[in-house]
């Protein structure tokens, strides 16, 4: 929904504020459309290396060139639109008992770190997705020594599910990231032809997911019922849709399929020097019509074979990994990725990475006063392809109803109980801020016509997008 009256403005967000149910009692495919649109906290929660060192967690926490996350940083993607963060976890970081035979313990000064920024992104209304994020590696083992490599993953998950049972509907668990693949096993420029091999390698995957359903089901408190990402095979589009990929079997029926896009490669990947990518020639623009064919084609794919079938989709990460192409063609890419897949019912969450002092940044800037988005025209393209109509935040105290309606420039606004109301035009600045009593209020604003926000603080915090005229 891109443009709407200021009237039905009021009547749409009335439906979704009293419409408005516990994820838990959401279906999936409902959740995933809930979702919107989602960013990647990168190079952050699941860096990992001999190097670091490894005395704190904000060792590891900071080690890929990200400050400490704080609170404003997770607000400033809710002020940009966003409604979901992906949390990638290496959880083996600070671990006791790390090797065969051992109990794999967590530590537990990362999960209470995790539960902490998980808390942050809840506390702003949005899903939280946390997995198990390469983790150094030990996935490759898998096929020489699975049941040493199952119990580490099984030990994994039953002391994070077991830390968060208790924890709402908007926090989703992702069973792992890219690891789903052994090409010693199974690859298919090499032995794509061994069905043999090949049926190995995928029930490599479908074990480890089915294990993951299983355990999560089982471990206790909203568990039973809590939404579940299944990691595709490598997350690749193409590899995920294959009739070998199987979805667990869940007795809720409460999970969704995950893969991820980085195509054309050559755009997203290939460094500037271009040494180590002839398979995927350097590109520094996007946009012919070959490429917008081939994004559309790869997400009808994950329609057809997901959607269509009732199975929701997240793609969790897209984007240009690489820096160094021009702002408007790393815009250009990013917002048509996002619009394809968010038209298609499913959730896209770009992958955003804090890179170190001396680089460039061309997606977030978690070290800026307030942190915020480098391009602004990238946030108001995001928020053209939501609306940006809501964005509700659930607190652990009930709701306050707030609703505006303009006419002119005039705001007729209702408030069940005190709040503070900060106004924003598209580019996130704060054009005014005053206070509204439990009453109805009218408010005379001397601003340029246009399309702004109002924030309204007070036992929760609520978006309403309005027109002045």
């Amino acid at each position: 929904m891109k443009a709407f009256t200021a009237f039905v403005l009021t009547a749409v967000f009335a439906v979704s504020l009293w419409g408005q149910t516990n994820p838990l009692s959401m279906t999936t495919m409902a959740v995933v459309k809930d979702m919107g649109l989602g960013i990647n906290l990168g190079n952050t929660f699941e860096s990992n290396g001999d190097w670091i060192n490894g005395s704190s967690v904000n060792n590891y926490e900071t080690a890929w060139g990200s400050p400490t996350i704080t609170k404003p940083m997770i607000d400033g993607y809710a002020n940009a639109g966003f409604k979901t963060v992906r949390i990638p976890v290496a959880w083996s970081n600070l671990m006791t008992g790390n090797s065969s035979g051992g109990n794999y313990t967590v530590s537990t000064a990362l999960l209470n770190r995790i539960a902490e920024v998980v808390d942050y992104v809840l506390d702003n209304g949005m899903y939280a997705i946390v997995n198990i994020h390469y983790d150094g590696g030990w996935w490759e083992n898998f096929p020489t020594d699975s049941a040493e490599c199952m119990k580490k993953y099984k030990r994994i998950w039953q002391q994070v599910s077991n830390k968060f049972k208790d924890y709402s509907g908007y926090l989703v668990f992702e069973s792992l990231n890219e690891e789903g693949v052994w090409d010693d096993v199974w690859y298919i420029w090499r032995n794509g032809d061994d069905m043999t091999a090949k049926a190995r390698a995928y029930g490599i995957l479908n074990a480890i997911n089915q294990e993951f359903t299983t355990l999560i089901r089982a471990s206790g408190g909203n568990n039973a019922d809590r939404h579940l990402l299944i990691a595709g095979y490598a997350t690749n589009i193409d590899r995920t849709i294959d009739a070998m990929f199987k979805m667990p079997t869940d007795p809720q029926s409460r999970q969704a399929v995950s893969v991820h896009y980085y195509d054309p490669f050559g755009f997203t990947h290939a460094p500037l020097d271009n040494s180590w990518s002839d398979w995927a020639p350097l590109r520094t623009t996007w946009g012919t019509n070959n490429d917008y064919n081939e994004l559309n084609d790869y997400m009808n794919k994950m329609k057809t074979n997901f959607v269509d079938k009732g199975i929701p989709v997240i793609v969790g990460e897209y984007g240009v990994a690489e820096h160094g192409r021009p702002e408007n063609e790393i815009r250009k890419y990013t917002l048509a990725v996002a619009e394809t897949i968010y038209e298609r019912d499913m959730c896209p969450v770009l992958w955003d990475v804090q890179l170190a002092d001396d680089e460039t940044q061309y997606y977030y800037n978690r070290r800026a006063n307030p942190p915020a988005f480098v391009d602004q025209q990238l946030v108001t393209g995001f928020k053209s392809i939501t609306g940006f109509t809501t964005n509700i935040a659930f607190s652990k105290i009930p709701l306050t109803h707030f609703s505006v309606r303009a006419s002119g420039k005039t705001l007729l606004v209702e408030a069940s109980s005190p709040v503070t109301v900060e106004i924003y035009n598209l580019n996130g600045r704060k054009a005014t801020t005053f206070n509204v009593s439990n009453t109805r209020q009218t408010v005379n604003l001397s601003l340029p016509s246009g399309v702004y926000f109002a924030k309204a603080r007070g036992a929760s915090m609520q978006h309403i997008r309005f027109v002045l005229k």
